[in-house]
């Protein structure tokens, strides 16, 4: 039985539109797995409602609302209502989870850590020896979370983007640190030194299961890992491309657990198990793929 002692936890995410969202699911399941009371909820505000943001804001500044989770496109929208920026969402320059302490409102990133602890898991699982350097195709606001993973534990990092100018700008965004750019179709980029390979984009993403980022006709670095951050279907094209190429490869529900586990024990100060959390998805993801 839930503890007496400890609060009804109100906790939910902002976005738009949010009708296919798994968190609910995944977070009532860490309450569950802590023996926590409390419901997960979704707040789906349009665009360019800044009075609806600042209002659901302020129910966390009055203590009705204990955390909240924010996707696309609030991201950045959010950064103006808050007092206070974590290093690592301040480096970022996006947020994608909301707390109060000590009566400031935080914003926080723990799509970065989510990342990096995954993708070190797929490639410690990897027989190959290889240099650090990432091709991350997209330039997005999941492609800063993940750069700036990669940026950080020694990586070099190449940006793959249909637009050159937002891959520019997400260059220009750290400056502390060198980043090449390129075209998405690779034409004239020299793939064999690349050890990583991250989809940051929606490519692939259920219902368009046959689609993928990677140029059709283009043949992956040898040895190289395949990391995509879409986790519906349960095995992508951009994966079972990989895999037919003898690569290793994984889609990002890793990842989506971990930033949402770390997300959680911020708000609630207890560690959720990941296997329940994970199992809380699997009925909701696509498994049956057309084979090309």
């Amino acid at each position: 039985m839930p503890s007496p002692s400890l609060p009804t936890f109100k906790l939910g995410l902002i976005g738009y539109p949010l009708s296919h969202s798994l968190s609910p699911q995944i977070h009532n399941a860490a309450l569950r797995s802590c023996n926590l009371k409390g419901d997960y909820a979704l707040f789906p505000i349009q665009p360019e409602d800044k009075q609806a943001l600042k209002d659901l804001l302020n129910r966390v500044r009055s203590g009705e609302i204990h955390g909240l989770n924010v996707t696309i496109p609030h991201k950045q929208n959010v950064m103006p209502f808050l007092d206070n920026l974590t290093p690592t969402a301040e480096s970022i320059g996006a947020v994608n989870t909301i707390y109060l302490r000590n009566d400031k409102l935080i914003g926080d990133n723990t799509d970065t850590p989510g990342f990096l602890a995954d993708v070190k898991l797929l490639i410690d699982s990897s027989v190959f020896s290889f240099q650090p350097s990432a091709l991350v195709l997209g330039a997005g606001g999941s492609a800063r979370a993940v750069i700036y993973a990669l940026l950080n534990d020694g990586w070099d990092v190449t940006i793959a983007a249909r637009r050159r100018e937002q891959a520019k700008q997400l260059s220009d965004w750290f400056t502390n640190y060198q980043l090449q750019t390129t075209d998405f179709t690779l034409s004239n980029f020299e793939l064999s030194n690349i050890a990583l390979i991250v989809n940051t984009t929606p490519l692939g993403m259920a219902p368009d299961i046959d689609r993928s980022p990677w140029p059709a006709s283009l043949p992956f670095p040898k040895n190289a890992a395949i990391y995509d951050l879409v986790y519906n279907p349960s095995v992508t094209k951009l994966v079972r491309d990989a895999h037919a190429q003898g690569l290793i490869a994984t889609t990002g529900l890793g990842m989506l657990i971990e930033q949402a586990a770390l997300a959680f024990e911020i708000w609630t100060s207890q560690p959720p198990s990941r296997e329940i959390m994970r199992a809380s998805l699997e009925q909701f993801l696509t498994t049956d793929y057309r084979v090309s």
